[in-house]
C-alpha cells in the first residue's frame, strides 16, 4: 500500500496529525500496535486546559486546540460533558498568584471572583476560608475512553483515513515503513510514539534527557445529584501549571506549600477534578519519574488525592469505584518535541502531559513548518 501520510500511533497526537494530513487532501494511514488505543490518551481527564498553560507557544498550541476540539466534536458524535475553570485559592500566597496571573494576557476572559460570588454560581464548591476563585470559560472536557475511539472512527468515514490496529511499526526508512505485517510506502511518516522512549528513534530521543511520568487516577462516585459547574483545581495547581509557576508570586506559595503540604508535593500531587455524564468525578493526580516505573499504585498517594478533594468541594459521598495509573514522556526543558530523522520523516511527541489540551494546534504547526 502507498499513501502520502503514514502516522505512527493513534494516541490523540496521531490523531491530530492524521486530521490535519486530511483536513489537506492527503491520503492517510495510520498504524497501531495494539487492537485499540490504550494508553495515555484514554487515561486522563478529557480536560483541554487553556488557561494555565505555558506562556507562549504552548498557550497558543491549547487556544487553537480547544476551538478544533469544540469543532470537530459534535461532527464526530462527541459530548462535552461540561466547560470551564475553576481555581479555588485556599491560601493568601495563593490569591497573590491569582492577582498577578490576572494581570498576564493569558487572563482574558477570565474572572476572579469572591467567595461569596463563586458559591452563588457554583454552589458544589467550598468557599469557606477561600481567598478567592479564579474562573476561566476556556476550558472544556470530553470523555477520554470514548473521545479517542469516536474520533478515530469519525476521521475512517469522513475524511476517509486508513487504520491499522494491532500492527507494530518495527522500522522506518521513509519512503519504506516495515510492520510486523508487511511493509508500507509514504511520501511522509509521522511518528507519535508516546511513552515509547526505546523503540523508534530511540537515539534520536537520548539526548533530551526524556524520562516516564507516571500518574494514579481515580473515579469517585459522589452523592446523588451533585454537579460540577466546570473542572475544578486548587493551590497545588499553582506550582505546577507553568502559567501560574513562573510567576515570582508562586515562589511565596511554594515555600508555604512545602511546610504544609510536603508529602503531596513529593508526590507530584495536584487537584483536577471533572465530571463524567454519568455523574461519576475522575479525580487525580500524582506525578513520579523514572526511566521505567512499577505499574503499583500507592494507597498513600489516592488517600493524599482524595484529601484534596474532600476539601474542595462539598461531597457527603465520595465512594471509589475505579483507580488507575496512566504514563507519559515528559521533560523538564520542553512542552513538546519535534524531530527530524530525514527530510521526509518527523517524530513528535508531547512532553508535559498536555496531549489532549495541545495536539491539534501543534499538528498544524508541524504541518506548517515541513
Amino acid at each position: 500500500m502507498t499513501v502520502d501520510v503514514l502516522v505512527v500511533g493513534a494516541g490523540i497526537v496521531g490523531l491530530a496529525h492524521a486530521y490535519e494530513a486530511a483536513r489537506r487532501g492527503l491520503k492517510v494511514l495510520v498504524m497501531e500496535r495494539d487492537a485499540a488505543c490504550i494508553g495515555a490518551s484514554i487515561r486522563n481527564f478529557g480536560f483541554v486546559t487553556v488557561t494555565g498553560q505555558q506562556a507562549g507557544a504552548s498557550w497558543a498550541r491549547a487556544r487553537r486546540s480547544r476551538d478544533v476540539w469544540a469543532e470537530l466534536a459534535p461532527q464526530a458524535g462527541i459530548d462535552v460533558v461540561h466547560r470551564g475553570l475553576w481555581l479555588s485559592a485556599q491560601r493568601s500566597e495563593a490569591g497573590g498568584v491569582l492577582e498577578a496571573f490576572m494581570a498576564t494576557e493569558m487572563a482574558q476572559g477570565c474572572e476572579l471572583l469572591s467567595p461569596a460570588a463563586a458559591a452563588a454560581r457554583f454552589a458544589g464548591l467550598r468557599t469557606e476560608g477561600l481567598q478567592s476563585v479564579l474562573y476561566s470559560p476556556h476550558e472544556l472536557r470530553v470523555e477520554s475512553r470514548s473521545a479517542i475511539p469516536k474520533l478515530a472512527a469519525w476521521l475512517a468515514e469522513t475524511h476517509g483515513v486508513q487504520f491499522r490496529f494491532g500492527e507494530a511499526v518495527l522500522a522506518v526508512a521513509t519512503p519504506e515503513v516495515h510492520t510486523s505485517r508487511g511493509v508500507y510506502r509514504a511520501e511522509r511518516v509521522i511518528v507519535c510514539g508516546g511513552a515509547e522512549l526505546n523503540g523508534l528513534f530511540a537515539p534520536l530521543w537520548q539526548p533530551h534527557d526524556l524520562r516516564l511520568c507516571q500518574l494514579q487516577m481515580l473515579r469517585v462516585r459522589p452523592q446523588a445529584g451533585f454537579r460540577l459547574e466546570g473542572s475544578v483545581m486548587g493551590d497545588l495547581s499553582l506550582v505546577r501549571y507553568e502559567g501560574y509557576a513562573a510567576l515570582p508570586e508562586a515562589q511565596t506559595l511554594r515555600e508555604r506549600l512545602l511546610a504544609e503540604e510536603g508529602a503531596s508535593l513529593a508526590h507530584g500531587i495536584h487537584l483536577i477534578v471533572v465530571q463524567s455524564a454519568d455523574g461519576s468525578l475522575v479525580v487525580g493526580d500524582s506525578h513520579h519519574y523514572g526511566p521505567v516505573l512499577p505499574p503499583f499504585a500507592l494507597e498513600e498517594v489516592d488517600a493524599l488525592i482524595l484529601r484534596q478533594l474532600r476539601a474542595a468541594l462539598r461531597l457527603s459521598e465520595a465512594t471509589v469505584i475505579e483507580r488507575w495509573v496512566g504514563t507519559y514522556p515528559s521533560s523538564s526543558h520542553e512542552p513538546c518535541l519535534v524531530l527530524a530523522p530525514d527530510a521526509a520523516t518527523r517524530a513528535v511527541t508531547v512532553t508535559s502531559g498536555t496531549g489532549a489540551s495541545t495536539a491539534f494546534g501543534l499538528a498544524e504547526e508541524v504541518f506548517a513548518a515541513w
